[in-house]
């Protein structure tokens, strides 16, 4: 499985992608995250799903940015680019992956900005080629293993947050499905992209750079509990103190 993140606020684009790929009971570290950026042409693409599928497309896509990248002016027209690739994958391969038991299931996430978008995209394209762009109402979207990070993110990320912020929420997100899932895990590569900028950076983290900010986040969970108003709870434990039976006496060695 993987964990892939792309978070869109005021100021810029953030994106978080894990590197665990397993096959079979083997695991390897790979890049989930391609960077295209020349002039004022600039994107990052995330992807989930099964591997071959996807190095296929991107190769396929590699070779149309180098043909046609002159044509793309904004950033929709790449992406409906790479959605045309990852049919042609289908066409070619869908069949025979079924047939294996494999699904055809390559979901992507590609956000930047081109020359002739007044501001910063982000997109999330489904295995079929059809897409759809992310809003300020809900301005993420999580592909791969989604559902253990999704409520911090619904929680906490809105448009307004600074790119700082929008980080820290998608790490907690990544640890929390790291936690819980055992084919997520680090490193984890990190992009960045400020609005008009047509600047892209990425860094990668390794376990042991942020350990710390996991056991910090784990300890002010607890800590949290622990402060969380209890006289709610007085309506239930009170039926134990009035029960005709106490617990006490029902249970015997």
């Amino acid at each position: 499985m993987t964990f892939c993140v792309g978070m869109k606020v005021k100021k810029g684009l953030v994106g978080i992608a894990d590197t665990l790929v397993t096959t079979g009971t083997e695991s390897i570290t790979a890049r989930k995250v391609t960077i295209h950026q020349y002039g004022k042409h600039s994107l990052f693409l995330m992807t989930s799903g099964l591997r071959s599928v996807r190095d296929k497309a991107l190769t396929y896509f590699d070779e149309v940015l180098e043909e046609r990248d002159q044509e793309f002016d904004k950033l929709y027209k790449a992406v409906n680019a790479f959605a045309a690739q990852v049919r042609r994958v289908a066409e070619e391969d869908k069949k025979a992956l079924e047939e294996s038991g494999l699904p055809f299931n390559l979901y992507s996430i590609i956000g930047g900005q081109l020359e002739n978008d007044k501001e910063h995209k982000l997109y999330m394209l489904y295995p079929q080629g059809n897409w759809v762009e992310v809003s300020q109402g809900t301005p993420y979207y999580l592909i791969g293993e989604s559902s253990y990070g999704k409520p911090i993110m619904d929680r906490a990320l809105s448009y307004e947050v600074n790119m700082d912020m929008a980080l820290k929420i998608g790490y907690l997100a990544f640890d929390a499905t790291r936690t819980s899932a055992v084919d997520v895990d680090f490193p984890i590569d990190v992009v960045l992209y400020r609005a008009d900028s047509y600047d892209i950076v990425e860094y990668r983290y390794n376990a042991h750079e942020l350990m710390q900010i996991s056991e910090w986040w784990q300890k002010t969970i607890r800590e949290a509990i622990r402060e969380l108003p209890h006289d709610w709870t007085n309506a239930v434990f009170s039926k134990l103190e009035d029960s005709p039976t106490p617990l006490k006496n029902v249970i015997q060695d």
